[in-house]
């Protein structure tokens, strides 16, 4: 949801979602807080099905 309104202006690029991230970015809005943290999410995901279909599969 964070990443919903630079995504909106790189698919659709119209006036409204170039004055939509105009007015985001004066109000502080920065999209690399939600690319981090999602990439950071995804590793922790994948790490912890790795570790769990190696430990874990069998015993249940």
């Amino acid at each position: 949801m964070y990443l919903f309104p630079v995504l909106a202006d790189g698919l659709v690029g119209s006036d409204r979602t170039h004055l939509w991230m105009m007015n985001l970015s004066r109000g502080g809005y920065d999209p690399a807080l939600g690319w981090v943290g999602g990439g950071v999410a995804l590793v922790l995901t994948v790490l912890g099905n790795v570790v769990w279909y190696q430990r874990f599969e069998d015993k249940f």
